[in-house]
């Protein structure tokens, strides 16, 4: 018995030997510690990852989105807020704050005795437009540590229709006048149009032949706008 768990002891350490030995040439073979890529060498692949792009808003401006908001349309999303919050003037408070007549009042403090969290209480700044959007998008971001658990609401639009809904009940400050988006592609396409058409200059001199009175009488008026626009019409 002795002699058979000899040899199969034996039989395992050799096993094990062979085994290194096999493991100690593929690793010489094959580079296996080598860190560094052989020559001419290129790695399996590569994991490209698309840049972010800085800080790029999206979409209509807020005054856009005001402007052909709906306040109708913004009491229904405002129906997600009901369980914490009344709206409507002496409404009791609830896990939030009544939010009668709440935008264009101070953050945080438009109730008097409720328990704002320090971080919104502490914010500074009042309730504009600009940043009941923030809030409303993101109450955690806007107010690091507020007592508010709702996530948000990611659409642009939906934020805008609550504001409106939030502005018809209490009022607060004027609408912001809509921005004009292409106004500036618009002039930047007129001047380029300009430079395209070479307006004010006037017509060249034409070689090897006596200038006739039409063509004498364009190059009098070279000086004006107006000749461009006639030697487009000849053309």
């Amino acid at each position: 018995m002795k002699d058979d768990r000899n040899t199969a002891f034996g039989w395992i350490l050799f096993s094990g030997i062979i085994a290194l030995g096999a493991m100690s040439v593929s690793s010489h073979f094959f580079h296996a510690d080598d860190n560094e890529l052989s020559e001419g060498a290129k790695p399996g692949y590569f994991i490209e990852a698309a840049e972010e792009e800085g800080g790029a808003d999206s979409g209509p401006p807020l005054a856009n989105l005001l402007a052909a908001g709906s306040a109708s349309a913004g009491e229904g999303i405002f129906a997600k807020c009901t369980s914490c919050h009344s709206i409507a003037q002496g409404g009791p408070n609830g896990i939030g704050p009544n939010l009668y007549g709440v935008m264009g009042k101070p953050i945080g403090k438009h109730v008097a005795g409720f328990a704002y969290s320090s971080a919104l209480s502490g914010h500074g700044g009042e309730w504009t437009f600009e940043n009941m959007d923030a809030w409303l998008k993101s109450p955690r971001a806007f107010a690091n540590g507020t007592k508010m658990s709702f996530a948000g609401l990611s659409k642009a639009e939906d934020r805008a229709n609550v504001i409106l809904y939030m502005l018809e009940n209490g009022g607060g400050p004027p609408l912001p006048a809509p921005v004009a988006e292409d106004a500036g592609d618009e002039e930047g396409a007129a001047a380029e149009g300009e430079d395209v058409d070479g307006a004010g200059e006037g017509p060249g001199a034409v070689e090897g032949a006596d200038a006739g009175e039409a063509e004498s009488a364009g190059a009098m008026g070279a000086d004006q706008p107006v000749a461009s626009a006639n030697a487009a019409g000849e053309n």
